[in-house]
């Protein structure tokens, strides 16, 4: 294994790169990505604080020693250590308190912190579980949302609804975020609250993703922006989602729900799936639309290509074929 002392240096040659990002109002952010690892580690920065994730096996003193590293080279108070395993959601909950542990590797726990992404605050949990409260690749598309995004919104798969966040503070009359836990719905009105936005719990909708979109479409509920991120993968009582396999479904199913000349922001993080085919499958079940815009991770994820973004403009005419 590389020296801490040539581990230093290599982080401190990252962060300099990413220095520009605090000034912009960003303290959370990447600090280190794959494509400059070696495809071994991951290092996102919360503020003063780290979140260390492992992509292939350390030996328990190589992890303490790339933790002290990271703290040494941007200055951390605290590191946390996360094991990743190929699909997360595989994963039983019993393994899950080795894969995430609750204390830091290195430093003084801190159970959460405020960070910020363009000036606007958000909750970090750095050792509540693999995912943290955030998915930092992400920020194009947040700030695409907070300047875009108008109308009625519909957030699916809102995990702790950052892309609602985004639309209310943008000029979205009203957000509905759905998901199918309770917590990172919960989770979701903190980070509204350190906005000072409104958040009736009647606009956090616990559920099936599917099962919602079929009642809004019942009801004729129409929204003018549809959110689609859902993971990789799931299980949810005995059905087994896959991204590749699935997602023109679920498009399908969003169509019916987005007003004419609205528009549907569809979001995969698959790696395994290209962003042509990615395209195909969204214009298949679409039809007439129209792509409006395409995104990808920002600069502080150099060479990225897991994370694919489309925004559609449906057409009136392929409204009425719902």
């Amino acid at each position: 294994m590389t020296s801490r002392a040539d581990l230093v240096s290599f982080l401190r040659r990252l962060q300099a790169r990413r220095d520009f990002l605090p000034s912009e109002g960003t303290t959370f952010y990447r600090a280190a990505h794959l494509t400059e690892t070696g495809g071994t580690f991951t290092l996102e920065r919360a503020g003063e604080v780290g979140v260390l994730s492992l992509y292939s096996e350390f030996s328990p003193s190589a992890e303490t020693t790339l933790a002290a590293a990271c703290a040494e080279g941007l200055g951390l108070t605290a590191v946390y250590v996360k094991r990743r395993p190929q699909e997360a959601a595989k994963v039983a909950n019993s393994e899950r308190d080795a894969l995430s542990p609750s204390e830091p590797i290195w430093g003084e726990a801190l159970e959460e912190v405020t960070a910020l992404e363009e000036g606007v605050p958000f909750l970090i949990r750095p050792g509540a579980d693999l995912s943290i409260g955030l998915f930092s690749d992400m920020r194009p598309t947040r700030a695409w949302l907070a300047s875009h995004a108008a109308g009625r919104v519909l957030n699916t798969f809102a995990y702790t609804c950052g892309f609602g966040v985004a639309a209310k503070l943008g000029d979205a009359d009203g957000v509905k975020n759905v998901d199918a836990s309770r917590k990172v719905l919960a989770w979701g009105q903190e980070n509204y609250a350190l906005s000072g936005l409104d958040a009736p719990d009647e606009d956090f909708i616990f559920g099936d993703v599917f099962d919602w979109l079929s009642r809004f479409a019942k009801r004729e509920q129409l929204f003018d922006t549809v959110i689609l991120d859902p993971p990789s993968f799931a299980r949810n009582e005995g059905r087994v989602w896959r991204s590749e396999r699935d997602y023109g479904e679920l498009v399908t199913l969003a169509r019916r729900v987005v007003s004419p000349g609205g528009r549907i922001v569809a979001c995969t993080n698959h790696a395994g799936v290209s962003e042509r085919d990615f395209e195909r499958t969204v214009r298949q079940a679409l039809g007439e639309a129209v792509l409006e815009a395409r995104f990808g991770a920002g600069v502080d994820y150099p060479n990225a290509a897991h994370l694919k973004v489309l925004v559609f403009e449906v057409t009136a005419a392929d409204a009425k074929a719902r």
